[in-house]
């Protein structure tokens, strides 16, 4: 009798434990019914973006107008994959790691949207380049919404320098080319180059210089009269050239922030041919050449920051991830010469 008691409580507990299941799958079909889980978000068509990570820390960082800085947490990550094919080397190609953006001369404001933002008319005079819209409340949403001079007009980014002045009137270079180049590194480091972060700023030489030394990252030349030789100040270019500026920026990231209190500490140039542990991760050299119609006596020329060691130059990078991605993989980290359409 036990035994038969068991047989019919076990088919009991058998015929509810059924009985619940049915119940369980009956709410989840239902569910699946009437609920339908929000979509993934899309995939860019031409790039999918990577997170960066980013420190505790870096989320504290203060500009000198005391704005919070950006990190690569609070807008969006620079690491890109392109998904448009890459394209042999042609043997014809010229092995230098370099692709440009050709970016005319738009407008001068006495603004500074990086050193001194949401503060119209408190900078010396600027001349912009590339960005049409740049001013001191400029920032990358309202920068990516403009339209650009460069070629490629797919550059949105904005450039600029201290307003040069001839005889005390303003006068704009009429060659603006920017470089971004994979030099100035070994070539194991040239091949792991990553793409600049969107929404990057650098400011690039000393405004505040009171005389030349190695806080001047700028140098002067003349334009077809190499035997004058290049200065941290201002040369006298022969009648019939004209003089030129060219600025390096630093080419290694700290990895996390977009900006920082001084619009410097974040990024770092080059020790011995790599980048330093501090500022582990290579990006493209950006070198601005910029070439005045204007030469002879030294004595006539001023910036509006000062002489002509106080050439500094900033930039805010709106390149488009995908467009930025591409020619660091097919031509920096390749070490081929392409031009402003990103292809040898």
């Amino acid at each position: 009798m036990p035994h038969v008691l068991t047989s019919r409580l076990r088919r009991r507990v058998w015929i509810a434990a059924l009985a619940v299941a049915g119940v369980a799958a009956s709410a989840v079909t239902a569910n699946a019914m009437f609920f339908t889980p929000p979509a993934p978000p899309k995939a860019s068509p031409t790039s999918t973006t990577a997170a960066v990570t980013t420190s505790p820390q870096a989320a504290g960082t203060t500009t000198q107008a005391g704005t919070p800085t950006q990190t690569a947490e609070t807008t969006k990550a620079a690491v890109v994959a392109p998904v448009k094919p890459q394209e042999p080397i042609p043997p014809n190609a010229v092995r230098v790691a370099e692709f440009v953006a050709e970016c005319p001369f738009t407008h001068r404001l006495p603004d500074d949207p990086i050193v001194l933002p949401n503060l119209p008319g408190a900078s010396h005079m600027h001349s912009f380049f590339g960005n049409d819209s740049t001013n001191a409340r400029s920032d990358v949403t309202s920068l990516g919404k403009a339209a650009s001079t460069c070629n490629p007009k797919v550059d949105l980014s904005s450039y600029w320098v201290p307003t040069l002045l001839v005889d005390g009137q303003p006068v704009e270079p009429t060659g603006t080319t920017f470089y971004y180049l994979g030099e100035g590194v070994r070539d194991d480091v040239t091949a792991r180059i990553q793409p600049l972060p969107y929404g990057l700023r650098i400011v690039a030489g000393n405004a505040k210089a009171t005389a030349p030394d190695n806080t001047t990252m700028s140098r002067w030349s003349c334009l077809h009269a190499g035997h004058v030789g290049a200065s941290k100040d201002f040369v006298n270019c022969p009648a019939g050239t004209m003089i030129e500026s060219y600025l390096d920026f630093p080419q290694c990231w700290n990895g996390k922030d977009l900006d920082s209190a001084d619009h410097k500490s974040h990024m770092s140039y080059p020790v011995a041919g790599d980048c330093p542990a501090t500022h582990p991760v290579p990006v493209p050299k950006l070198r601005q050449v910029l070439r005045y119609p204007a030469s002879g006596d030294p004595a006539r020329f001023k910036l509006s920051s000062g002489p002509g060691f106080t050439m500094h130059g900033d930039f805010f990078n709106v390149w488009p991830e995908a467009e930025m991605a591409q020619r660091v993989r097919d031509c920096i980290n390749r070490i081929v010469k392409c031009g402003p359409d990103g292809r040898p």
